[in-house]
């Protein structure tokens, strides 16, 4: 199952504060906020599709992150690779290389493949 983008943007949100009340929610969100009932319909939304839960004390709600952020990351990226890169991570990295990507981003990258490389046997 998938968020929405609006969902996804709260969903950021719940990840950076791991647990957080409607009132923190909100107040992370810049002008002009939106309104209390999108933010619960939300809430709502994402619960059922279980992405959240929550921890009822006495009327408010403390709400917490039931998909870790790198999880979700990773399903998304797998996705991006089966359907735009013939199912090739080679072909999705090959892309990034043909970017506007700097010497130094390419280095940087030629570093993160080698440590990888490194760990398998």
């Amino acid at each position: 199952m998938q968020l929405s983008k609006t969902e996804e943007q709260l969903m950021q949100h719940i990840w950076k504060f791991e647990k957080a009340f409607m009132k923190d929610i909100l107040e992370a969100y810049p002008n002009p906020k939106p309104a209390t009932t999108t933010i619960a319909t939300l809430l709502k939304r994402m619960s059922d599709k279980g992405f959240i839960a929550y921890t009822l004390y006495g009327k408010s709600r403390e709400y917490y992150p039931l998909v870790k952020k790198k999880d979700y990351f990773s399903k998304h990226v797998n996705g991006l690779i089966k359907n735009f890169f013939n199912d090739s991570a080679s072909q999705f990295a090959s892309f990034f290389t043909k970017e506007n990507l700097s010497k130094e981003e390419l280095e940087q990258l030629r570093t993160l493949i080698d440590s990888e490389l490194k760990k398998k046997p």
